[in-house]
Parts: structure tokens; sequence; C-alpha cells
């Protein structure tokens, strides 16, 4: 089939996209930085070792694997962190994506899947999120991911570079066969966080504040499953191999559950209790998060089978209790 270039191939939604990658008849290659990625997560393809700001390293990637498009997940991605030092998201996300894309077109490489983010919608409670909605980041991950999407319709308009771009909301779960799965140093993910608690290897999980104004109090949040994202990344390419116009797509599954309701829903999971202590809201985090949209379903046939909050659970506990990476 082709060969795909996959940043950050060595993380979560990174190493689950080289799977179903893989399994499409593509040649997915990882290029990954290991900072926040794992080397045992390349399994389905290969490694190039790099940072998105060594622009003669990707260069010479570009030109030992010729890639027939781009998959691009790397990125800083805590919220929090971007809040305290946005420097480094604007450097890292932005100058890193810049320096990818410029060598993208460099390498006559013109087809590019972006993995942006519902962040880039701001706080807009009670309002249905659908691909036209106002962006207004609150934090400056969001920010960071808004702009790249600016530069990458720029360089559509100036060298023809063709783009699907996806908003997704929280992504949960991991592959069933337990191949990989999410694991981050530090974690920073609720349900990841909440199995730790669960089994013992945290004191407790923390629910970032109980007064926002939904119906317990905690934030409310659309999770997908990240083997249902990821497919929808493989129908991307499919959808710019076929020469059809950029796109932005959202992926979510119109529900949205609160911190309390996820708890609830690992309990019955894992039949254990969840130790959890109550503390402030945490700076940059949304109120309500969900998706309005169906354009993903109606023009690229993307249908999730997995986004089940149970499905997310079991599958992420499955994961869980097999073991980790070394690193």
């Amino acid at each position: 089939m082709s060969t795909i270039l996959v940043t950050g191939g060595a993380g979560y939604i990174g190493s689950h996209a080289c799977k179903a990658l893989a399994e499409a008849g593509h040649t997915p290659v990882t290029f990954d930085n290991l900072e926040t990625g794992w080397r045992d997560a390349v399994k389905f393809g290969p490694f190039a070792q790099g940072d998105l700001l060594d622009r003669a390293r990707l260069d010479e990637v570009f030109a030992e694997f010729q890639p027939d498009a781009v998959m691009h997940f790397a990125a800083l991605s805590q919220v929090g962190e971007s809040m305290s030092h946005p420097g480094k998201y604007w450097r890292n996300n932005v100058a890193g994506s810049l320096n990818l894309i410029e060598a993208a077109v460099a390498a006559g490489c013109k087809n590019f899947v972006f993995s942006s983010t519902c962040a880039t919608y701001g706080d807009q409670d009670n309002v249905v999120l659908d691909e036209n909605s106002a962006q207004y980041p609150i934090n400056a991950y969001g920010a960071s991911k808004r702009a790249i999407e600016d530069i990458l319709r720029d360089f559509e308009a100036s060298d023809g570079l063709r783009h699907v771009i996806f908003r997704y909301f929280n992504v949960a779960g991991a592959d069933p066969d337990a191949e990989v799965g999410e694991f981050h140093q530090p974690e920073t993910h609720l349900i990841p966080l909440m199995l730790d608690a669960i089994d013992g290897k945290r004191d407790a999980l923390t629910i970032f504040g109980t007064d926002y104004d939904t119906p317990d109090g905690t934030c409310i949040r659309d999770y997908v499953h990240v083997c249902d994202l990821v497919d929808a990344h493989v129908l991307g390419l499919d959808w710019l191999a076929h020469g059809k116009e950029s796109r932005v797509f959202n992926l979510g599954t119109g529900s949205g559950f609160s911190v309390r309701e996820v708890i609830d829903h690992s309990r019955e999971v894992t039949n254990r209790e969840v130790p959890f202590t109550e503390g402030p809201r945490r700076a940059g985090d949304c109120t309500k998060l969900v998706s309005g949209s169906t354009r993903a379903e109606a023009e690229l046939g993307w249908k999730p089978t997995r986004s089940t909050l149970k499905q997310m659970i079991t599958d992420a506990w499955r994961w869980h209790q097999s073991g980790h990476y070394d690193g």
C-alpha cells in the first residue's frame, strides 16, 4: 500500500495508529524522540529516532523512507503544564510542527493527517460543538493546536498541502489484544490514574473540582475509544488518497460523562472500590466538552464500535493488568 510517517508513533495514540495502519496494509514509520513515548511500543514498522525541532534529521528521514503521507501526533499535551509553561508548548508544538510541515512540502509529501483537539474550542458551556463552532482556547495547549491548523491552511494555499484535521475529545481505552496501551510518566489522564488507585499504585485519585455547573459538580467529557479514534485516521488517509478536499472532523460520541460517573463505571468493571479525594479546580479545565458533530460518520463513514464507557474501561483494565513498558 503506502508508507506513512507517524510522528509520536511511540506514544499512546500513535502506537495504536501504527497497529491500525499495519493491519490496513500500510507501512508505518515511527518518528519519535522518546521523551514521552516508549521504544517498546514500536512494534509495527520501522523506527527513526529524532526530534521535530531538528530539521536536518527530518530531512534525512523523509529522504530515507520517502513517505506518501504524514500522520502527526507528536506534541506536548498536558493542559496544566501548558498554563504554567506556555513557551514550552509554543516552541515544541508549533515550531516543531512548522519544521515538519516544511520538511514534508520540501520532500513532495503533500498528504497530511493532523491530531488536533477539542481544546481549541475552549470553555463553551451548553454549546453543541461541531466543526464550525468558534475556537476560543483557554490554555496554551489548545492555542498551539489551533495555530498548527492555521499553518496547515496557509501551506495548502501556498504549496498544495492537503490535510485532514481531527479535533478529538477525551481518548480512552487500549488495544483489546493488550499489545499497546496508555502509559504516561507522569500520568495525567483520568482512567489510568483511577486504575492505579484501584490497584494500589497510588494512594487515591484526586477529583479536581466538585463545584462545576453539572449535575454532580464534576467536569463532563466525551470519551472515545483509542481504537475507534485511529480507525478514523486510517479513513482520513483514504480520504486524501482519493483526492478529496482538506477537511476538519470532530471525533467524539456525542455523549458526556462526569468524573463521578467514570468512577462509578470503574467500580462496576473492576469490582473494586475507587479511593479518591476531592481537590480544587485546575487552571485551564473546561466544565463540559461534548461533540455535537456527525460529519465524520456522514462523510468518512466512521462509526465508533468500542466507545462505550464500560468497554473503554474494560480494555484499559486489561492493559493495566498486563504490565507496562520498561521504558
